[in-house]
């Protein structure tokens, strides 16, 4: 299974994690599976951006995102070139190393 690498988040994973997903999960669910809660307020249907980070090693392995994706990850805070929203980027073989941006569009959290 593959290794999911999250860097340190003060809010969501303040020491930093490493965690396993078994191929085609998505990196939200295996967030959320670890107990690492990151927001997700539309319930990973690709409605809006608070899942969004930033894949730092691994991005080739995954399957390139799809317009709709690109359209929204516009508005999120703090996009890169590596961007991905988590509910739709999919763990492939190789592991991969993700940030969570210290902001999202969210004003208020959502209690999942």
């Amino acid at each position: 299974m593959p290794i999911i690498k999250i860097l340190p988040h003060a809010e969501y994973c303040p020491n930093g994690a490493e965690i396993t997903a078994p191929t085609g999960t998505s990196i939200c669910e295996a967030l959320l599976d670890n107990g690492i809660n990151i927001e997700h307020a539309c319930d990973m249907s690709r409605a809006c951006t608070t899942c969004h980070v930033i894949v730092r090693q691994g991005f080739d392995s995954m399957a390139p995102s799809e317009e709709e994706e690109d359209d929204l990850l516009d508005r999120a805070w703090g996009l890169e070139p590596q961007s991905r929203l988590s509910c739709q980027a999919i763990v492939e073989r190789d592991d991969v190393t993700v940030e969570i941006p210290k902001y999202s569009i969210n004003h208020a959290k959502e209690n999942h």
